[in-house]
């Protein structure tokens, strides 16, 4: 499988209070889990700055990876932009051999 780093910002006003964010994580998660039950959750973080949140994920395949995106944004009521990501070992034994 392949593997995503998401990048999330959650809509301004779309929370009421800080407790919201737990009860959209659980709606949110139980949507994902129903759609795209393949997807493997690896990391979630919470960051300062621009996003609010990173959230890195195996899927099986590119479009399964935009549903997640789908998700987020509209059930999440966020902004985000995801990547493939490749490890950086993996990455050294590819361009080794590079000409």
């Amino acid at each position: 499988m392949a593997t995503y780093i998401m990048l999330t910002r959650i809509a301004p006003g779309a929370l009421a209070s800080p407790a919201d964010l737990e009860r959209l994580e659980h709606n949110l998660m139980d949507h994902i889990r129903g759609d795209c039950p393949d997807v493997k959750w690896l990391q979630n973080y919470a960051v300062m700055g621009p996003w609010d949140y990173v959230d890195v994920f195996e899927a099986p395949d590119m479009d399964t990876a935009m549903k997640v995106s789908a998700l987020v944004r509209t059930h999440g009521r966020a902004r985000t932009e995801t990547w493939c990501a490749t490890e950086w070992g993996r990455f050294k034994d590819m361009v080794h051999d590079l000409s």
